[in-house]
């Protein structure tokens, strides 16, 4: 710091750079690659938080451990038809266009766990959001669905 006298009064003033209204800009200009690997690495941080913040799917293994451990029920959104031609061996068949109406017939506690399936994971996706908004606490949607099942090498019944 610098105090310069002038007749009329006392100047205080500082180095040049301190003061210069270009200096952000000229750093950002400087350093782009720097501020590109921390842009992008930010952006990949939170990318997986932004896509898992909708819904949560699980895969076969997660769904056996589930069913296993906290007695999850599994609940197949596919058509009667469908269901006829195979489902999860022990599902219980609620058509997505019936979900609202007959969940609460299906799984009786909100607090149980509900293993969403369809043939092949978005309509299960979609009764996923349905089943929480009514309430249920522990919802799941079979990645995959029963296709991936299948290729799990897992029991499929059929009616």
């Amino acid at each position: 710091m610098i105090l310069e006298c002038c007749p009329d009064a006392i100047l205080l003033t500082l180095p040049y750079s301190f003061f210069e209204l270009d200096s952000p800009v000229k750093f950002i200009l400087d350093n782009w690659m720097l501020m590109a690997i921390a842009l992008s690495s930010g952006f990949f941080l939170l990318l997986p938080v932004v896509q898992g913040a909708a819904a949560s799917g699980i895969t076969p293994a997660e769904a056996v451990q589930c069913m296993n451990r906290e007695k999850g029920v599994v609940v197949d959104v596919c058509g009667a038809d469908e269901f006829a031609q195979g489902h999860v061996k022990g599902a219980v068949n609620v058509p997505l266009d019936q979900l609202e109406s007959s969940l609460d017939k299906a799984v009786k506690n909100k607090s149980t766990p509900v293993i969403m399936v369809c043939a092949a994971g978005a309509r299960s996706k979609r009764a996923q959001a349905i089943a929480q908004k009514l309430g249920y606490e522990k919802v799941h949607s079979l990645n995959g669905g029963l296709k991936a099942w299948k290729e799990a090498n897992l029991p499929v019944a059929k009616a």
